[in-house]
């Protein structure tokens, strides 16, 4: 026994399977693919460094730029054996993320690299999307204003509106939850222009019609649901007054005065025995508005009252 021997030991944790995982998405293959880098860049490509890093926010729970290299250093054989590449501490330095978040931060490239990244997911998990969720929100910083920048002043619906705040519209596959479609805007953006770009981006990614799209009433505009009816898909609002024609409030309040009779809904649960799941009454309202230069007409269901069975 060479009593002189030297060991080194690494914390493994869970750096294996992430990286196995994000191997497996394609997100390094893709990053490399989609953003091409300066000719004098040296080191380990934008790809295996933003696959690290990531690694690094996931098992550390952590997004701070200045404790990464530290970490990589403490890790360095178990990341280039798991990677199949050489790497190096300062391969992820501070200046070297800020030079990825520079990349990324290319709005046009990063489009075309989500919607393949998509693509590519929905074929390694085989997944079947029926439903995509909808929804914007916003977060707040003290980092101040920047006249050029995305944190700007804006209706805050954290209650501070002395914050600045950026806000992002993500589009997600429904059951899963996994996201489809990202867009991150300046904090003082309305949310009702945010919801066409983003179902553009899922009809790219999923290449398919026959949605159900399913948001909040900012979604309820008639310009965004004449949008959504257009290309064949389908849309689940709840419409305010202001988004119901007059003629329709009033004959609702008619139809209450004297009373509605309700249809009970039924839907396979259990066993696949029908369970009543509740009870509604249904109209429909005559659309037409014009989408990109094209009038559309479509009968428009809405439902002004629905009991749900618990």
């Amino acid at each position: 026994m060479n009593n002189n021997e030297e060991f080194n030991t690494e914390r493994v944790d869970d750096i294996p399977v992430l990286l196995a995982i994000l191997e497996r998405m394609g997100i390094q293959k893709l990053l490399d693919k989609h953003f091409i880098t300066h000719g004098n860049w040296q080191g380990i490509s934008l790809g295996w460094l933003a696959v690290v890093w990531l690694s690094y926010i996931l098992s550390q729970a952590d997004h701070r730029l200045s404790h990464v290299q530290s970490w990589v250093e403490n890790r360095l054989e178990t990341l280039s054996i798991c990677t199949g590449t050489a790497i190096r501490a300062l391969d992820l330095s501070d200046d070297r993320l800020q030079a990825v978040l520079r990349y990324l931060s290319d709005s046009e490239v990063w489009q075309k690299f989500e919607q393949e990244l998509g693509a590519n997911l929905l074929e390694v998990y085989d997944l079947k999307a029926e439903r995509v969720r909808l929804d914007s929100t916003s977060a707040s910083s003290y980092c101040g204003v920047n006249e050029q920048g995305l944190f700007q002043y804006g209706y805050s619906k954290d209650h501070r509106p002395d914050l600045a705040q950026v806000k992002v519209m993500l589009a997600t596959i429904d059951p899963l939850g996994m996201p489809v479609a990202t867009e991150i805007v300046a904090g003082n953006k309305a949310d009702d222009p945010l919801y066409c770009p983003a179902i553009t981006r899922v009809r790219a990614t999923l290449k398919k019609t026959g949605l159900l799209y399913v948001g909040d009433s900012k979604m309820g505009a008639i310009q965004t649901r004449g949008f959504i009816q257009e290309k064949g898909d389908y849309y689940l609002v709840p419409l305010s007054a202001t988004q119901i024609p007059e003629s329709v409030l009033k004959y609702l309040d008619e139809r209450e005065q004297k009373g509605q009779e309700l249809t009970a809904v039924y839907r396979d649960l259990d066993e696949g025995l029908p369970t009543k799941i509740a009870e509604a009454f249904e109209i429909e309202v005559n659309q037409t508005i014009e989408v990109e230069g094209k009038e559309i007409t479509w009968k428009e269901p809405i439902f002004p009252r629905i009991a749900i069975s618990l």
